[in-house]
């Protein structure tokens, strides 16, 4: 059966979803792919390409590598569907993107340069580290937690302890100073809630210590040049459409600090018509998270050649 593209997002990974060796095949293969990742090269100044697919897992580890090296690999499977298989971003319904998703989705839909998006998440990266002193944040997985039940949590302890991402029913991520966020794990525990895990992260991302980095964020935003989407992105903030420039710059400022509405974005693209959603890039963390959210919405994933062309033909 033949997928109808007005019921299509694509939807693009964030942290999380890195490994040594992601997007290889693709730039072996295509012409385009590779394009991607010289352009990512030549802005950051670095073979960083030779990182992603032979460096160490702890370097692309590091925030400031994770960024640019998803986005590029991203970006890598889009142009090598449009280049060399004629499908268009554009003729989805939505774009979407988990956290520094949001980046690769901007770049997908036209509204953000390659080369730009590369050099505003190396800096997203580095100023999200720089925030808070290593040691002092934390991040927790509040497994079988409902939204409510992560806010009580949070709510419970003293200090700075924030929901971070809603990512699907039973999973939901608390961001904060550590003391808290051990706190709220402890409280999840004496609460009927599953299992509080901490997450091996290397700062408290989407809580209000990253205030810092938003700063940061609004001054160097300021200085790139932003159009209008091709298609309308899903923020992750307003969990909603937005196409306005100057209301995604000041929402990917917002972000830094905000939580990731990913499983509301999810529900309100399903009650929008979207019945399938294509992950462009590494792995496949967005589909399974998003069988959660919306059992009916088919998952389709973008990381290799032989996954490219099938969707292709399947269109």
């Amino acid at each position: 059966m033949k997928r109808r593209m007005e019921q299509t997002a694509f939807i693009f990974p964030g942290q999380g979803a890195q490994f040594v060796g992601m997007g290889k095949e693709l730039a072996d293969t295509f012409g385009s792919a590779k394009a991607v990742f010289e352009e990512i090269d030549e802005a950051l100044g670095e073979s960083f390409s030779d990182l992603i697919w032979n460096g160490s897992e702890e370097d692309l580890k590091l925030t400031a590598n994770t960024q640019p090296a998803l986005m590029a690999v991203s970006l890598a499977a889009v142009r090598a569907l449009e280049a060399e298989f004629g499908v268009k971003i554009a003729s989805g319904k939505y774009v979407a993107g988990h956290s520094l998703g949001e980046y690769s989705a901007l770049a997908a839909a036209g509204a953000l340069s390659v080369g730009d998006a590369a050099k505003l998440l190396r800096f997203r990266g580095e100023s999200m580290q720089k925030a808070v002193a290593p040691g002092d944040g934390a991040m927790a997985a509040l497994l079988g937690a409902t939204i409510e039940q992560a806010e009580a949590a949070c709510d419970a302890v003293d200090g700075v302890c924030e929901v971070a991402n809603d990512n699907a029913p039973g999973q939901v991520v608390v961001s904060g100073a550590k003391a808290a966020v051990e706190g709220a794990i402890a409280w999840a525990k004496d609460n009927g809630i599953k299992k509080g895990v901490l997450l091996p992260v290397s700062a408290p991302f989407h809580c209000s210590l990253m205030q810092p980095a938003a700063d940061a964020m609004e001054a160097a935003l300021a200085s790139v040049a932003l159009t209008a989407p091709s298609i309308p992105v899903y923020a992750n903030v307003t969990a909603a459409p937005v196409s306005d420039v100057d209301s995604i710059r000041k929402l990917l400022v917002e972000q830094v600090t905000a939580r990731v509405r990913w499983r509301e974005s999810v529900e309100a693209m399903a009650a929008e018509g979207i019945t399938t959603m294509v992950e462009c890039g590494a792995g496949k963390v967005l589909s399974v998270m998003n069988r959660r959210t919306a059992k009916a919405i088919n998952g389709v994933t973008l990381g290799t050649p032989e996954e490219l062309e099938k969707f292709a033909s399947s269109i």
